[in-house]
C-alpha cells in the first residue's frame, strides 16, 4: 500500500498536515474484508476557528488573483490528477470498495471538473446598462461568496469533491472541505496534490472529522463563512438547511434519489439491458443517480426480467482491486442489512425473488446482485433509495399511469427511458418530475451539463455553466457619468 505514504493521515490547513488540538484520531476501513486502512486525525470545533482565519485570510488574497492565473491554476490540477490516476483509483477502491475500471473512471470524471471550470474562470463577465428612467447607469459585478464550507459523501470521494471545489476556485472563493468520515483518505491526498499543483496555502483546507455535528455547528455560528454545498441525503441535508438558517447562508444541496427506470413498449431490448445495467450497477447501486424503481411495459417485462437476472447472475463480486471484480463490496455492514431488510420486505408483501436476495455473511460487505419481480406499491423498496445492487420491476401498460407512479415521490434527481420513438421518449421526459434524464443511455453524468435536483432531491446545480454561479453573488451598482 504504498499509496498511503504518499499523504500524512492530518488534517489538512493552509497546506499543512497537522494534528487535532486535542489529538483524536478515527479509523478508516477497508469494506472489502473490514481491516483498519489508517487511523485519522479527527477534527472538533476546537479546530475550526484556526482553519476559518487561515481560509479568511486566504480568500483576500486569491478572490483578487487574475481570473487567467486561476484558470492556470485549476488547469494544473486537471493535468496532476492525471498524471497521478492510479495513485488515486487505487486509493478510492481501498477505502470505498469499488472496482479499480470503476476508480479510473471516477478519476477521469473528477479531473474533468477542473479543466471545465478552468474554462469558466475567465468567462465570469459584468454587465452594464442604462437605467430605462435615465437618471443613472446599472453596473452588475460577479464577486465570490466568500469562504465557502463543503461537506461531501463516501460514494465518489474524487468527483463529489472537484464538482464543489473547481467551480468555488474559479470563481475566487477560499474552501474549508469536510469529507465523509468513511473516505477521508482519497481528500487527503487531494488536497497535497493540489497545493503541489499551484493552488496557494490556505484555499483549500481539508477537516476529516469523527463527530461531523459538532464541526458544523462551530462553522455555521461563524459569519465569515458564506456558502454552505453539501451531498448527501435528504434528512442531514433539511438538518443543515435549519441550521444554515440563522445565519441566512447561501447553500447548495444535492440530496436523495429515487430514480425512475422505464422501459416503453417499443424499446430496443439490447439497449434497454445495457443501459439498465449500467444506470443500476454503477458503483454496486451506490449512487445518488441509480435507477431505483424498474417500470416494463407489460408486453416486454418477461423478456426484461430474465435477462437482467442472467447478467446479474453472471457478475463476479469481491474485492474491487481484482482485476477479475466485476462490482466490489458496499460501503459497510449497515449499508448491507438495510438493502438486505428492503429486499426481505418487498418479498414478505408478494414480490418474486430471481437471483440473490441473500446475504454472503452476517460481517460481510458484499450483497448478491440481486433482481425482484411483481414488487407491489406497498413495499418499502418502491419508496426508498435502495444504494445497493438491487433490482425492483413492476408493470405497467398505460403511459400516464407510469409517469403518475413515476412521480409519486418526493424525490426529483434522476430518471431514464428506453424508447425507440424519440418523440414518445421525450414526452415521457418533459412530464417527468426530475432534475437529470437519460434517454437510451444508463451513463448521464457530464461535468458540462447541470446536474442537480427537483423537489426534495435538493437546491441548485452543479456543473456545466451552472455551477460556477452557486459561488458567485451579484452586485449592482448605480452610477451616472
Amino acid at each position: 500500500m504504498d499509496i498511503l505514504t504518499k499523504f500524512q493521515n492530518k488534517l489538512y490547513i493552509d497546506g499543512k498536515f497537522i494534528d487535532a488540538i486535542n489529538k483524536a484520531t478515527f479509523a478508516v476501513y477497508n469494506p472489502a474484508d473490514n481491516s483498519v486502512l489508517a487511523r485519522v486525525a479527527s477534527a472538533s470545533n476546537d479546530d475550526v476557528l484556526h482553519t476559518i482565519n487561515v481560509a479568511d485570510n486566504a480568500l483576500s488574497l486569491w478572490r483578487n488573483t487574475a481570473p487567467r492565473a486561476r484558470s492556470v491554476i485549476l488547469r494544473n490540477c486537471y493535468e496532476a490528477m492525471l498524471d497521478n490516476k492510479n495513485d488515486i483509483a487505487t486509493l478510492i477502491s481501498l477505502e470505498e470498495g469499488k472496482t479499480l475500471t470503476e476508480s479510473l473512471g471516477e478519476v477521469n470524471y473528477a479531473a474533468e471538473f477542473f479543466r471545465w471550470f478552468s474554462e469558466e474562470a475567465v468567462r465570469i463577465k459584468g454587465e452594464l446598462s442604462r437605467s430605462p428612467a435615465g437618471n443613472n447607469n446599472i453596473l452588475v459585478t460577479h464577486e465570490p461568496v466568500g469562504i465557502c464550507f463543503l461537506i461531501t459523501p463516501w460514494n465518489f470521494p474524487a468527483a463529489m469533491m472537484t464538482r464543489k471545489i473547481a467551480p468555488a476556485l474559479a470563481a475566487g472563493c477560499s474552501v474549508i472541505l469536510k469529507p465523509s468520515e468513511e473516505t477521508p483518505l482519497t481528500a487527503l491526498y487531494l488536497g497535497k496534490l493540489f497545493s503541489d499543483a499551484g493552488v496557494p496555502d490556505g484555499v483549500i483546507n481539508i477537516l476529516p472529522s469523527e463527530t461531523p455535528e459538532a464541526v458544523s455547528q462551530a462553522i455555521f455560528s461563524d459569519r465569515r463563512v458564506r456558502k454552505v454545498s453539501f451531498t448527501g441525503s435528504t434528512a442531514i441535508g433539511s438538518h443543515l438547511l435549519s441550521k444554515a438558517s440563522k445565519n441566512i447562508l447561501n447553500c447548495s444541496m444535492e440530496l436523495g434519489g429515487n430514480a425512475p427506470f422505464i422501459v416503453l413498449e417499443d424499446a430496443d431490448m439490447e439497449t434497454a439491458i445495457s443501459s439498465a445495467m449500467i444506470a443500476k450497477m454503477r458503483n454496486a447501486g451506490e449512487s445518488c443517480i441509480a435507477a431505483n424503481r424498474f417500470y416494463v411495459d407489460q408486453s416486454l417485462a418477461d423478456v426484461f426480467a430474465a435477462k437482467l437476472a442472467t447478467e446479474m447472475k453472471n457478475i463476479k463480486i469481491g474485492n474491487g482491486l481484482d482485476a477479475n471484480t466485476d462490482v466490489g463490496p458496499l460501503i459497510n455492514t449497515k449499508a448491507v442489512m438495510k438493502v438486505h431488510q428492503l429486499v426481505r420486505d418487498a418479498i414478505d408483501k408478494g414480490a418474486t425473488l430471481l437471483c440473490g436476495g441473500e446475504l454472503i455473511s452476517d460481517d460481510s460487505c458484499f450483497y448478491l446482485p440481486t433482481v425482484l419481480t411483481n414488487v407491489p406499491q406497498e413495499a418499502d423498496i418502491a419508496h426508498q433509495e435502495i444504494f445497493g445492487p438491487v433490482i425492483a420491476l413492476s408493470t405497467f401498460n398505460n403511459i400516464d399511469d407510469v409517469i403518475a407512479q413515476a412521480n409519486d415521490t418526493e424525490f426529483g434527481l434522476a430518471a431514464y427511458i428506453i424508447g425507440s420513438n424519440i418523440r414518445q421518449a421525450l414526452h415521457v421526459a418533459s412530464s417527468l418530475e426530475a432534475g437529470v434524464i437519460g434517454i437510451n443511455q444508463g451513463f448521464i453524468s457530464d461535468p458540462a451539463a447541470p446536474f442537480g435536483g427537483v423537489k426534495q432531491s435538493g437546491l441548485g446545480r452543479e456543473g456545466g455553466n451552472d455551477g460556477i454561479w452557486e459561488f458567485i453573488e451579484k452586485k449592482y451598482i448605480a452610477v451616472d457619468w
